[in-house]
């Protein structure tokens, strides 16, 4: 049993990962049935809830505990170490908390002032099908691929806003409890399948003004929140969005890197006179490439969330060029995290894809997220490479850097 943290406590990062190893046999001994289920099992939800793993973007106001970017990287990668599907719902959680959490003040009270454990599920594509009303929107509309929402207490979700004629003059995230939701199953997917990722339905549902964030101005480090002396809360909006799906990675890079290593030594080579792996000085070097390929994921991962959070931390926004290397870092960590687990593969042979081998799921939970849209490897390196050749930020192919 892992222990419940107080609303005052506030662990180190050292102490949070050591609750989230308590969690682990929890989390492998449910991977079957998670997939299964195509949703996070309910008691690994629990145990994570009573580590604190979700509460590592809530303000510390509400008994959240504020960490960096980075620590929540690690939070994440810990997850997904025993689990890729949990790690990723811990992932995503923990960055539609942040985002709730430069909401204005009201906003932020609504969502975690009775509950410093709220989860919030989130999907930033905007719905037009918005009215302007007394005191705020009616909103309706179909928000899909919403990872963690049959866990969550709230949702985000992207809307194009109206003016009183209808005519759009902005675009903004919306924030609904998930009781005036309904969630459609359409997460039928090869890999990352626990994750939950709905399509979550809204009909004409009332949301206030003051839980709505506009995101262009969240782009431009313009946020609602009248805490600004928070740092985590001053952090980059785009960059912050996009690190968060290295996370999980770097975790599954990691867990199968382990697996394969531990295996090496009862394992021959099937078809030579190795009677063990680690006796093969090709499967040495393997081993060793792997590893590299996945020290070089983190050293780009972290160099990301460090850009980030000195400059949350000196109070300054991320710049252009910056933000448009944590673009390029993403990617290239999570390519580099692809590669070794192929590799890795590889190595310890065939069997890898057996049913009952770890190895198959991780490779199946890492290329299925490993190729979303946001972390698209020649995507991310034209508007690096863009922004490197001093192209304007209004000039690159995508606003969201």
């Amino acid at each position: 049993m892992t222990t419940a943290p107080t609303s005052l406590e506030v662990p180190s990062l050292e102490e949070l990962l050591l609750r989230i190893e308590e969690t682990k046999p929890t989390l492998a001994a449910n991977v079957d049935q998670t997939e299964a289920d195509r949703r996070i099992v309910q008691a690994n939800i629990d145990a994570l809830t009573d580590a604190g793993a979700f509460r590592v973007t809530i303000p510390r106001r509400f008994g959240g505990y504020e960490m960096t970017i980075r620590e929540k990287l690690e939070v994440s990668a810990a997850v997904a170490e025993a689990c890729g599907s949990t790690g990723w719902v811990v992932a995503l959680t923990n960055v539609c908390n942040w985002m709730a959490s430069v909401l204005p003040d009201q906003g932020q009270q609504d969502i975690f002032g009775a509950n410093p454990d709220a989860k919030v599920a989130g999907v930033l594509n905007p719905s037009a099908d918005v009215r302007k009303v007394n005191g705020g929107y009616q909103v309706s509309g179909q928000w899909p691929w919403a990872s963690g929402s049959w866990h969550a207490d709230w949702a985000l979700v992207g809307i194009v806003v109206p003016n009183e004629a209808g005519e759009p003059v902005d675009q903004a995230l919306a924030f609904i409890p998930m009781s005036e939701l309904s969630i459609k199953e359409t997460w039928f997917v090869a890999g990352m399948k626990g994750t939950g990722s709905n399509t979550m339905i809204a009909e004409d549902v009332f949301v206030p003004e003051h839980r709505l964030h506009s995101v262009p101005q969240a782009i431009a480090n313009e946020y609602a929140t009248e805490h600004t002396d928070e740092s985590l809360y001053r952090s980059s909006f785009i960059p912050v969005l996009t690190l968060i799906l290295a996370g999980p990675q770097l975790g599954l890079g990691r867990a199968a890197l382990r697996y394969v290593m531990a295996k090496a030594p009862q394992r021959g080579i099937s078809y030579t006179k190795f009677e063990r792996q680690v006796d093969s000085t090709a499967f040495q070097l393997q081993i060793a490439n792997a590893a590299t390929l996945i020290d070089t994921a983190h050293l780009h991962a972290w160099r990301a969330a460090d850009d980030i959070d000195n400059a949350a931390a000196a109070g300054e926004p991320l710049p252009y060029l910056a933000r448009a290397r944590v673009r390029a870092d993403t990617a290239y960590a999570i390519t580099k995290i692809r590669e070794a687990i192929d590799l890795l593969l590889s190595a310890h042979g065939a069997s890898s894809f057996a049913q009952a081998s770890p190895l198959q799921r991780i490779w199946r939970d890492a290329n299925t997220a490993g190729r979303h849209a946001v972390a698209d490897p020649l995507v991310n390196q034209e508007v690096y490479g863009k922004a490197l050749l001093g192209i304007p930020y209004e000039e690159n192919i995508t606003s969201l850097i």
